[in-house]
């Protein structure tokens, strides 16, 4: 029995030495050699492809003597990218070559590829030849991965800048008003005073209300007042006397006329009133006049102040507080703005009537870049309308013309976030990501934070890509893809609510993840409606590698 066991050891010795005794033997053997790759599937990030590999090499497979050489290469459709080969040596060659012991071990290597189109459908696989005593001997190639995961470049990258709001009314809020003035002291009303030039002008409105199909009468309001130089208890009492006089004179006022009943208001002593009249008087020393009366909240101190200054500055007691005894009468009025038809209407032939707004307005609705420039360039020209130059370069910006875009919002004079933002957009759109990043981080915006998950996304730093979208307005399909990137499926599914046939793709992302086949199906199903690129690319991708393979 002992000889028996001889025997056998003897020929295990035989069969060990015969296993390593040539490179052939290596090559013969190369089944035996076991390969890992992580990822399984390739995945590009930030456009690299880095996975890791690692070799086991069993015992008595690696000849003492011999070099392994080992070139990674993925094979595409259209071509092949090759890695710098990978040396081995056995443990009794004299070289500098990572060692793998005739005992056997397992040897791990960080690869690294740059992204090339196409490589979508590929494979990894490793290349060996061994080398013995002046011979080379190539190994059965081995494949380690199929496909390369390219989802991050869902990413909608172009950025976004919101333009600056136009500030276009459906229905503007307009005023039309007359007034009457009292006597010093007094609370009756003069004849003369019903028969002024602004109460006149007040009629002739209410009239012009009632005629003009864009305007409605939507309230009427009688406003009394008295001026800041008596008792103050005196002068709450005029103003309300004054109200109920003013009142009276309403009736006289729009007799015949359609008009709803007004709002009866007593205001006391019109220290608004003064401030506003002294700010647009030509008096001297005004703006200190209104810096020494802002300083006492006293009505008594104040209305002593105006006394005394009343008596050196003659043109208050003259010119200012005889204009606050008063009662004024108000026609509030909703007036229907210009329809978007309307305004499309009149940008060639009537855009000369348009105020501010309404061309900046009507800049949105218009198609034709260069109708856009017009309207923006004559914002510019006659209201000196900063949002005109900055919209301007959004324009230029969204039609893709860069060189335009940052010439025009180099002219703008508001250096504020949205510009550092819309500098930052320029900068990302150029692949300058370094100064897009501090652009977007001077801008401090939820635009500019968007703006940064796009960087996020591109540079690998996914998780920071959610933090960036995940507050930001307008990005569901980035936030849905930084989600899906950072394996957070069921939050990629809650966020999928935008109706965009690549946020359809993404949801297909979800469902072939999740495993979930027939929802797969009517996704793409939907997607290949409504886009047929990407339907093209679904085919290809290694997501639905699984769906296809059915």
């Amino acid at each position: 029995m002992k000889k028996a066991v001889r025997i056998l050891a003897a020929a295990a010795l035989v069969l060990s030495a015969v296993a390593c005794s040539s490179a052939k033997k290596m090559a013969e053997l190369a089944d035996n050699v076991i390969v890992n790759c992580d990822p399984a599937v390739l995945e590009c990030v930030a456009g690299n492809i880095d996975p890791t590999v690692s070799v086991t090499y069993p015992a008595n497979y690696f000849h003492p003597k011999a070099i392994l050489e080992v070139t990674p290469v993925i094979v595409y459709d259209g071509g092949e990218a090759k890695m710098s080969p990978l040396m081995y040596q056995g443990e009794k060659v004299k070289d500098n070559y990572k060692v793998v012991p005739k005992a056997g071990s397992t040897v791990t290597e960080k690869l690294h590829f740059n992204y090339v189109e196409g490589m979508e459908q590929s494979h990894l696989e490793l290349r060996g030849v061994a080398k013995y005593k002046g011979k080379s001997i190539k190994l059965p190639t081995k494949k380690v991965a199929d496909g390369v995961n390219t989802t991050y470049m869902l990413v909608k990258g172009a950025g976004i800048v919101p333009m600056k709001a136009d500030g276009y009314e459906a229905i503007l809020k307009q005023t039309a008003e007359g007034q009457i003035l009292y006597r010093i002291n007094s609370a009756d009303v003069q004849n003369k005073q019903l028969k002024g030039e602004s109460i006149k002008n007040f009629q002739n409105a209410l009239d012009e209300i009632k005629n003009n199909e864009r305007k409605t009468l939507v309230g009427t309001e009688v406003v009394a007042y008295a001026s800041p130089d008596g008792a103050e208890g005196l002068n709450k009492k005029l103003s309300d006397n004054r109200s109920k006089t003013a009142d009276k004179a309403w009736n006289k006022i729009v007799k015949g006329k359609e008009v709803t009943d007004p709002e009866i208001r007593s205001i006391g002593e019109d220290w608004e009133g003064f401030q506003e009249l002294v700010q647009n008087s030509s008096i001297r020393d005004k703006d200190l006049i209104l810096r020494v009366l802002s300083m006492y909240s006293d009505p008594a101190v104040r209305e002593s102040e105006i006394k005394n200054m009343s008596s050196i500055y003659t043109e208050l007691k003259n010119d200012v507080l005889p204009e606050l005894r008063r009662a004024r009468f108000i026609a509030n009025v909703e007036f229907k703005n210009y329809t978007a038809d309307e305004l499309v209407k009149m940008v060639d032939n009537d855009s000369d009537v348009l105020d501010e707004p309404a061309l900046l307005h009507a800049a949105t609705l218009v198609k034709d870049l260069d109708k856009k420039v017009k309207l923006y360039n004559k914002a510019i020209s006659k209201y000196d309308s900063d949002k005109a130059r900055f919209n301007l370069g959004v324009a230029y910006l969204n039609a893709g013309d860069l060189n335009n875009a940052s010439k025009a919002f180099a002219n703008v004079e508001t250096k504020d976030g949205d510009l550092n933002n819309a500098l930052g957009v320029i900068a990302l759109r150029k692949g300058d990501l370094a100064t897009a990043t501090s652009y977007f981080k001077k801008a401090g915006t939820d635009a500019a934070k968007a703006n940064q998950g796009v960087i996020d996304i591109c540079s690998g730093n996914y998780e920071k890509a959610v933090e960036d979208l995940k507050d930001a307005p307008g990005c569901c399909h980035n936030l849905v893809l930084a989600y899906i990137l950072t394996d957070q499926l069921d939050n990629a599914k809650k966020a999928a609510q935008c109706g965009d046939p690549k946020v359809t793709y993404l949801r297909a992302i979800i469902a072939a993840r999740q495993g979930k086949m027939d929802q797969v199906k009517t996704l793409l199903e939907e997607v290949g409606k409504a886009n047929k690129d990407l339907a093209a690319r679904a085919e290809k991708d290694v997501e639905f590698a699984e769906y296809f393979k059915k």
